[in-house]
């Protein structure tokens, strides 16, 4: 078959259609979509002809071979399990066991020095007062990007 035959298939279209109305976001849906298209080009074959034992390779090849993180392999495993549960309509075993463990990373904490030499190098000013307000309250991203000089008790 040819490379990327995937996006023009029918199967494609049947996955989309079928996401959009499960009320999927649209990067959830490329996302699910691309676990798909890395699938069939695995195999290079309709993934209606892919058997539960080839998509147990799969998943094992790309843990152990490929190294996919963890949070990869839950997105491949969700779309995947979706294709063939909603579209193909497969009660395989293998789709209600597969799912892969929740990483769990601490944030990478940085040094009171390494925080005075970034913001040392912030320009112009206002940037600079901007980015120590931010850091100084510990603000998340969305409270950060909408802070107005009014929330900002002057006295």
């Amino acid at each position: 078959m040819q490379k990327n035959w995937w996006y023009e298939s029918k199967w494609h279209s049947k996955m989309d259609k079928s996401m959009q109305v499960s009320g999927m976001g649209e990067r959830t849906r490329e996302a699910y979509l691309r676990s798909m298209r890395l699938l069939v080009d695995h195999y290079d074959k309709s993934p209606d002809l892919i058997t539960e034992d080839e998509l147990l390779d799969y998943f094992i090849h790309r843990q152990n071979v490929t190294g996919w993180s963890p949070a990869t392999m839950r997105i491949c495993y969700s779309g995947v399990k979706f294709f063939f549960m909603h579209v193909l309509k497969k009660d395989w075993h293998l789709l209600a066991i597969a799912q892969a463990r929740r990483e769990r990373r601490l944030p990478a904490v940085l040094s009171r020095e390494e925080i005075k030499t970034i913001l040392s190098l912030v320009r112009p000013f206002h940037n600079y007062a901007y980015l120590m307000t931010v850091y100084s309250c510990g603000l998340r991203l969305q409270e950060g990007l909408f802070l107005e000089v009014s929330d900002i008790d002057g006295k």
